[in-house]
């Protein structure tokens, strides 16, 4: 049997989340006796499309078995995607929900899919720990991901939809790397205004941005000042077990919210899709969770509110 070759497309190799997606690509393949080359795009979206034309457009007998990519762009790449389809290039969009696959689908006899995260409910999971942890509410410092990014909307869209409503909200911007976060927080503490501002929480759409903004914190000068902005919860989504999980273990971030990487799956079902004959679910999604629980989080909350009121 002929051995499949894949390409997975990632959006940055400066996020721990997409570090993740790839080594899960990689051990699929290795497992399903696959040979697969992972990309990344500097979070360009010009720069992803033209990687993919490249590939599309090269010599038939080199071309890909299937293409998987985290797109970086509001648009998810249907040109693109219309390229892979018509040089018989499977097509997989990794925690993004797209109209276009069911056109592909249908026009086109390729494996085409979309396999994603609950952006939704991971918005709705951070609203909820926000009320864990501001139970007689407060002020959020919340760090979004790119504003055309259909992730970082419905996060935001499900964070609103279950926040308490004695709990406010400050946006800041960030692009889903620690770099971005501490240079949006350098930028805000710059401001006159930043300096009569009260937050009780910090959140960020993904854990890096959160590491990424407390480190700008930690560079405060006054040490009054510094010390009360550190010792605030501080949030993050991604949940990873070598990076969210243990930063909320060694006390670094107070939680997350775990969201299993998917690039494996995708895999999995780009290659039993090519080998069967049949398409794959249109759309798959995976489920996600606070961590720790929001009852644990709650109580632990509670707890410390205790201790430093005695």
């Amino acid at each position: 049997m002929k051995k499949l070759k894949f390409v997975v497309s990632l959006t940055t190799n400066d996020n721990d989340y997409q570090m993740e997606q790839s080594v899960s690509a990689q051990e699929a393949a290795k497992r399903l006796n696959a040979d697969i080359q992972v990309i990344y795009a500097d979070n360009d979206s010009i720069a992803q499309s033209q990687q993919l034309l490249k590939i599309i457009q090269s010599d038939a007998n080199s071309h890909p078995d299937g293409i998987l990519l985290e797109p970086v762009g509001a648009t998810a790449l249907p040109q693109v995607a219309l390229a892979a389809a018509r040089a018989g290039i499977g097509w997989g969009i990794l925690n993004r929900d797209v109209d276009y696959i069911s056109d592909l689908r249908k026009s086109f006899r390729i494996p085409a899919f979309c396999i994603s995260s609950d952006h939704l409910e991971i918005g709705r999971i951070q609203g909820r720990q926000f009320a864990a942890l501001l139970p007689k509410g407060g002020a959020v410092l919340y760090i979004q991901g790119p504003s055309e990014n259909s992730a970082s909307k419905e996060r935001s869209a499900g964070m609103y939809e279950t926040k308490p409503s004695n709990v406010e909200v400050k946006l800041l911007r960030g692009n889903w790397t620690e770099a971005s976060a501490h240079k949006a927080v350098t930028a805000w503490l710059r401001l006159s205004t930043s300096q009569r501002t009260h937050m009780d929480l910090i959140a960020a759409q993904d854990d890096s941005m959160a590491v990424g903004a407390k480190k700008a914190f930690q560079e405060i000068a006054d040490n009054k000042l510094r010390d009360h902005w550190l010792g605030i919860p501080y949030i993050g989504v991604d949940g990873l077990p070598k990076t969210g999980q243990a930063w909320v273990r060694r006390g670094l971030l107070t939680a997350t919210i775990v969201v299993p990487p998917n690039s494996g799956k995708a895999l999995e079902l780009m290659v039993r899709a090519l080998q069967s004959g049949t398409l794959p679910p249109e759309r798959s999604s995976h489920p996600s969770h606070s961590f720790p629980a929001l009852d644990a989080l709650g109580v632990a909350q509670a707890e410390k509110v205790h201790i430093f009121s005695r």
